[in-house]
């Protein structure tokens, strides 16, 4: 299971049936759980975690130290769930001591080639990044968003549950919760109401989200007096929404 090129470190713990491809690097304080599969010349430093059943394909980047000037090799971590998929050249980088110290991924995401999660970024389950998304530092990622491919996040935006980008959207400001975004800088199109259909909404949450999605974006109202109205409303579902955008430090795209 571990090729005979590979370099592990003493302080490294592996799971039993982990499989270590060719000339990779696995240095200390590394600790990966059980199933999983890394490739040829993947490198990974710690503090770092990863779960059961992720497999990180060829030139991959895992738990290095971040690139922000103020880190001075603080022992952050980075830690990563189950069932992920982690392409070529991805990099995942440690947290820092100005943020958590952490950098957390959840489970099942797909991380297509060269994406990048920066410093202290928090990604939730089911996620998608497609081939070079970059997310800069802080950046939050809520589950089930998908970032189409060449996707630019500004640092501490926040990203909504079942969010969506096209390819090559720049992000300054929030997305919130279910909207579909485009463009450098975004802008709102609509909700991914397909996404949603996907995931079982109902009927009535979908009506009731296109009607908030009206009052927010296309009534001319401020987001004070489209939340006054909206703090009304019983679907659950909007009230996700509403939510995510109280929730906004940065502002959200409009």
């Amino acid at each position: 299971m571990i090729h005979p090129t590979a370099i592990i470190d003493p302080g490294a713990r592996l799971a039993s049936d982990v499989s270590v491809g060719p000339y990779s690097v696995i240095g200390p304080d590394v600790k990966v759980g059980p199933g999983c599969v890394i490739g040829p010349h993947v490198v990974f430093q710690g503090p770092m975690t990863m779960g059961a059943r992720n497999r990180v394909f060829q030139f991959a980047s895992v738990g290095e130290a971040c690139q922000d000037k103020k880190y001075a090799g603080e022992p952050t971590t980075l830690v990563i769930g189950d069932d992920n998929i982690i392409r070529e050249f991805v990099t995942l980088q440690r947290g820092t001591v100005q943020d958590k110290g952490e950098t957390r991924i959840g489970s099942r995401g797909l991380f297509m080639a060269y994406t990048h999660v920066a410093h202290d970024c928090v990604v939730g389950d089911d996620v998608i990044l497609a081939n070079t998304t970059q997310l800069a530092g802080h950046v939050q990622v809520s589950d089930r968003a998908i970032l189409g491919g060449g996707t630019l996040v500004h640092q501490y935006c926040q990203i909504g549950l079942h969010a969506m980008t096209g390819a090559g959207t720049v992000l300054f400001k929030d997305i919130p919760a279910f909207v579909m975004a485009q463009g450098n800088p975004a802008k709102p199109y609509a909700m991914n109401f397909e996404g949603l259909r996907r995931h079982n909404y109902s009927a009535t949450s979908l009506r009731a989200l296109k009607e908030a999605y009206r009052l927010v974006y296309r009534q001319g109202l401020t987001l004070e007096r489209a939340l006054d109205q909206l703090d009304e409303d019983p679907d659950s579902s909007v009230q996700v929404f509403v939510a995510s955008l109280r929730a906004s430090q940065r502002g959200i795209i409009r």
